[in-house]
């Protein structure tokens, strides 16, 4: 680095798109099914723990349950009912994000995710191409760096 012409340190946003072969397709689509596989896990904890707090506060209760029971259990089930709707969610997206993938052409890029960088810019360099990097990835190895590093 020159001394002489003042410099700057910036951050900027590197995306990191992959092409699409057999091997990602498979590697994304695993991925994705572990997470399905796991929300399921998850939805089936949820439901076990809420019925075991109901049981545990009716077994404390007098009999009849009374209002304030009442309400207790009345609120487990909507905190089970909010988290299973958010999970039911999470879930959901995951089978949307599977079809697509499954939809993908071979050769196709498609971005995975964004990194941080940091670089340098002086006087006279253009900042806008120096901010417009990307790294190509051909399962897991760079292909190719695009942009003004």
């Amino acid at each position: 680095m020159d001394i002489s012409q003042p410099q700057l340190l910036l951050k900027r946003a590197i995306n990191v798109k992959a092409i699409v072969t057999p091997r990602w397709k498979e590697e994304v689509q695993e991925q994705l099914q572990t997470q399905i596989n796991t929300i399921d896990t998850q939805l089936q904890q949820i439901d076990t723990q809420g019925q075991r707090a109901i049981a545990e506060i009716q077994k404390q209760s007098l009999q009849p349950p009374g209002p304030q029971t009442l309400q207790q259990i009345e609120n487990i089930q909507l905190q089970v009912n909010q988290k299973k709707t958010e999970m039911l969610e999470q879930k959901n997206q995951s089978l949307q994000n599977l079809q697509q993938v499954q939809l993908l052409d071979l050769e196709q890029e498609v971005t995975q995710f964004q990194l941080e960088g940091i670089f340098s810019v002086g006087l006279g360099e253009n900042l806008i191409s120096k901010l417009q990097v990307e790294i190509l990835l051909r399962d897991g190895i760079v292909e190719e760096i695009r942009g003004d590093i």
